[in-house]
């Protein structure tokens, strides 16, 4: 695999299920009971799109990430 760093957002559910977002990745998620788990299945989910990539692109760049209030 390539040997990548990919930024993740990670959020909780209304279920409580961990669910995770590749930034780098459009459509790429999976969710989780454990964080464990979801570091695992997520790991899996970035193979398994990059194997229906030939060649791999950035399709951003993170820069940050912040939380605004009204």
């Amino acid at each position: 695999m390539l040997d990548k760093t990919f930024n993740i957002i990670v959020e909780q559910g209304e279920d409580g299920y961990f669910i995770s977002s590749v930034i780098e990745l459009p459509g790429c998620h999976t969710q989780a009971k454990t964080y464990e788990e979801l570091n695992e299945r997520t790991k899996e989910a970035i193979e398994l799109y990059l194997e229906g990539q030939k060649r791999f692109k950035p399709h951003s760049k993170f820069l940050s990430l912040h939380q605004l209030s009204l």
